[in-house]
């Protein structure tokens, strides 16, 4: 096994992966203008492989597609138990690729191979999980009216939705969104980020590979302006699922008004970790290092700002130093690197200059180093951002790379205002042991999800999503299913002989 790993892993380093197509009508494809762009490997700064350049009249085709495999073919017919014997049969070929996969995904974003292992895991239980919830609670009501009527519920699915993907995370990310688009019976178009498509194409191969009907799942990659927002625009696309940050989100949002299509947005965040003086502060400091500088700090839910009660603020950043230090920034396919390159140039050069503001807004900045022997690569080292004041443009925007601002705070009171004091509202963290105060807290911080003593810990079976500028909507459980992708339809039936009124009846 361990031979194994290391030879796919000498081919992931050196040997070019082969060019990525267009998936539409179970085919896949060159884009219709011939147009590739180059797919680049930001630990080595190479060209991994070149991706077919998806435009609007792809998406046209793949929507055409997936509105005959709808309305005509099997899929939006099919009886549940027969579906959901496809949806299984993606999972246990997830299971099969699961090296394969993470091994893919590290090469195409820099995230380190140990954290993409157990992402792709995640995205065959997205299948299992969503197949389970449709066989067992996808069920309407029933209301009986006084003997004469029963009114009952039950719910359809949308038909053709658009599902846009983010490049941090991207396979557990897409079959987050795919597989309950696809348990609850509609057709799907993806289209990835453009800065991590391997994962995505490997998704359409294996879904190819369990043999689900033409058109039913189609991946066009492109970029938004042109590919993304003709999705979005399409008229025959009844809904937008879209995770990404917060200017295109309501870009998408405008956007598809004219269609009036359904739209969930998962948007970005600057969300608070709070430390008070009788934490835990051992596991407080393995959550506030784990949570900014796992996946390196591209993370929507990460804990961008760290307020540290004054008594323990000395304490703490001295321990957070020393971690920082200690963090093995490397080859993100050596399974010892906790911090590999970030996703491009451009990203890297984004994050840099928020570094540079910090110093001119007043921060010390403290960090770990890069190797030099990894140099090539788009590396910022694990950075804090000291003496941070909450009126900082480092701590009010969002930075989305392994940089952790690091603020003092003295009463409840103080540090909630701070808190919210922002114009996101994804996530919290909350670390004492006095649980009153937790769910004080918990209660008084904008964010759609808030962990109090632990770090951001999932369970498929509860909402994920932000308030304020971090998004609208949920995914995740019963709101994935029976708030998005399906709608419910109200059935009337008359039992009795109930009185109708006559209008226009003449007496004889």
């Amino acid at each position: 096994m361990q031979k194994n790993m290391t030879e796919l892993r000498v081919q992931a380093v050196h040997k070019r992966v082969e060019d990525v197509k267009l998936y539409i009508n179970g085919q896949f494809v060159d884009a219709e203008s011939g147009m590739s762009f180059e797919n680049i490997n930001p630990f080595t700064n190479q060209i991994n492989n070149y991706i077919a350049e998806g435009r609007s009249e792809d998406i046209d085709k793949a929507v055409a597609a997936a509105k005959e495999a709808f309305e005509n073919g099997p899929w939006g017919k099919m009886k549940i138990e027969q579906r959901m014997k496809y949806i299984y049969r993606i999972a246990d070929l997830i299971d099969e690729a699961v090296e394969e996969i993470a091994i893919l995904e590290s090469l195409d974003t820099g995230l380190p191979i140990s954290q993409t292992r157990n992402q792709v895991s995640r995205g065959a239980e997205n299948f299992r999980f969503y197949a389970r919830m449709v066989q067992t609670t996808l069920h309407g009501e029933a209301y009986p009216m006084d003997h004469e009527f029963i009114n009952y519920t039950i719910y359809k699915p949308l038909g053709v939705v658009g599902l846009i993907t983010p490049w941090n995370a991207p396979f557990m990310l897409e079959t987050w969104k795919v597989a309950p688009a696809l348990a609850t019976g509609n057709t799907v178009i993806l289209k990835p980020g453009e800065l991590s498509p391997l994962s995505a194409n490997k998704l359409a191969e294996i879904i190819d590979k369990a043999g689900l009907p033409e058109g039913v799942f189609n991946v066009v990659h492109g970029f938004g302006e042109t590919a993304g927002a003709r999705l979005v625009a399409h008229p025959d696309v009844r809904a937008i699922s879209f995770t990404g940050e917060t200017t295109t989100g309501s870009i998408i949002i405008k956007n598809s008004a004219d269609s009036l299509k359904k739209t969930s947005m998962e948007l970005g965040g600057k969300s608070p970790l709070i430390v008070f003086e009788d934490a835990d502060l051992e596991r407080a400091l393995d959550a506030a290092i784990w949570g900014i500088f796992s996946f390196n700090g591209e993370r929507c839910t990460s804990n961008a700002r760290v307020f540290l009660h004054k008594n323990i603020k000395d304490q703490f950043i001295s321990a957070l130093k020393e971690r920082v230090a200690n963090i093995k920034i490397g080859d993100p396919m050596d399974p010892s690197t906790e911090l590999g390159p970030l996703i491009g140039k451009e990203h890297f050069n984004k994050v840099r200059s928020y570094i540079e503001l910090a110093k001119e807004e007043g921060c010390e900045v403290f960090q770990g180093v890069v190797p030099e022997e990894v140099k090539a690569g788009n590396f910022v080292p694990p950075t804090l951002l000291l003496n941070a004041k909450n009126e900082m443009r480092v701590c009010q925007e969002e930075i989305f790379g392994p940089v952790m601002a690091v603020l003092e705070f003295e009463t409840e009171e103080e540090v909630i205002k701070a808190a919210n004091d922002v114009k996101y509202g994804l996530a919290g963290f909350v670390w004492t042991n006095d649980l009153k105060r937790g769910h004080r807290i918990a209660h008084a911080v904008d964010a759609g999800m808030i962990w109090i003593n632990a770090q951001n810990v999932r369970d498929l079976r509860i909402p994920f999503g932000g308030t304020k500028a971090s998004g609208i909507g949920r995914e995740g459980g019963h709101y994935a299913i029976f708030e998005f992708y399906t709608e419910p339809k109200i059935i009337h039936v008359a039992i009795g002989n109930h009185h109708i009124p006559q209008f226009g009846k003449r007496k004889k």
